[in-house]
């Protein structure tokens, strides 16, 4: 008996170490190239730097706004290779955590793959729980072929360097943008992508998929409130047509002062262009705050009574009621505020069909 315990033992302490050089060659069987050498989408413009969205440093912006613009939210890398696997290794500016994220959303990396015309979730990169370097398999084991692959980057975080690997034997090269349009997305901390599960999550990411279209994402957490920097960036970007929410963070008041400027001025920068405004959420968090209730109610009526003014005198301006949307059974945020993969998903399901109809007119399809 103690005899066949041994000879099991030993086996064990064997098969052990005889796995550590086969995980070892597999790291060694492996490339990396660096990802400014394929293709970034989702950009509203071409200058700055590669995983920014934005040159911060050409707007008249607080502090915390050019924070968040110097960010990769919604940003994307598209290549083709032939690779069995996908790894990546990547450097984020920051390791904060937010109480109401999740560190793949925050920090982390998501993967489509191409089948035909749809884009399909493939896997995620997490993040290490300390320090800001990173790595990750996305996606390993996969059968002989040649694919599109679609990388989505950090939503609360800047990216500083991303290495994407393959196999050492592998292709891996850029491809041109395989969406048709860019729709720009302006807006909130919603827009921003609180706080769906993973980037490509969010409600932007999801329909720029269903739209077929880049989508540059400038959603500002707590920011957007119709200033003259959101107008300036707008006015700034090319795009062939233009989604914003922003009654989110908008009192009622600015709403009145500010909103008829702000669309006077974006439309006189993009003539023709179609300008659609989302209504915001109906907070859960009004439900029992008479604070939060007085203050909710009074965006979304300011929103609706100005913007029906508002869309009887500029061409091409819509307003989509309900916009933002997630549902009455009050499950559909994270904290009351920001919608969770359901409250996506419900905001999908009023809204996609509404935007859809519009730009289906602009031939946006």
């Amino acid at each position: 008996m103690k005899s066949i315990f041994k000879k099991i033992i030993l086996i064990l302490v064997v098969a052990m170490f005889s796995a550590q050089p086969i995980y070892a060659a597999s790291k060694d069987n492996r490339k990396y190239v660096d990802a400014k050498t394929l293709t970034i989408i989702n950009k509203a413009q071409e200058d700055g730097l590669p995983f920014c969205r934005i040159d911060a440093s050409k707007y008249d912006a607080p502090k915390g706004a050019k924070e968040y613009l110097s960010y990769s939210t919604g940003l994307a890398v598209v290549f083709r290779s032939n690779s069995n696997a996908i790894h990546a290794r990547w450097t984020t500016t920051s390791n904060n955590l937010k109480a109401n994220m999740t560190p793949t959303f925050q920090s982390g990396l998501d993967l489509y793959i191409r089948e035909g015309e749809e884009w399909v979730f493939a896997g995620i990169a997490r993040t290490k729980s300390h320090g800001t370097n990173h790595e990750f398999t996305l996606v390993k084991c996969m059968a002989d072929g040649e694919r599109e692959f679609m990388i989505y980057l950090p939503m609360f975080n800047g990216v500083s360097s991303l290495e994407i690997g393959v196999d050492k034997d592998a292709s891996i090269e850029p491809i041109a943008s395989p969406f048709k349009h860019k729709i720009m997305f302006v807006g909130s901390s919603i827009t921003h992508g609180a706080s769906a599960s993973r980037p490509g999550a969010s409600y932007v990411a999801h329909m720029g998929r269903a739209l077929n279209a880049e989508t540059p994402n400038i959603g500002l957490s707590g920011m957007c409130k119709l200033n003259d920097y959101f107008a300036d960036i707008v006015c700034d970007s090319k795009a062939d047509a233009f989604v914003f929410d922003t009654f989110s963070n908008s009192s009622a008041k600015q709403i009145e002062e500010r909103l008829y400027n702000f669309v006077k001025r974006i439309t006189a920068a993009h003539p023709g262009k179609p300008m659609i405004f989302l209504q915001t959420l109906k907070r859960d968090v009004s439900h029992f705050s008479l604070l939060a209730k007085e203050r909710n109610e009074g965006q979304r009526e300011a929103a609706e009574r100005y913007m029906a003014k508002i869309c009887k005198e500029f061409k091409d301006v819509y307003f989509v009621n309900p916009g933002i949307y997630v549902g009455e059974d009050h499950e559909g945020t994270v904290d009351g505020t920001h919608p969770n993969d359901l409250g996506v998903q419900r905001t999908l399901k009023v809204a996609l069909p509404k935007v859809k109809k519009i730009l289906k007119k602009y031939g946006i399809k």
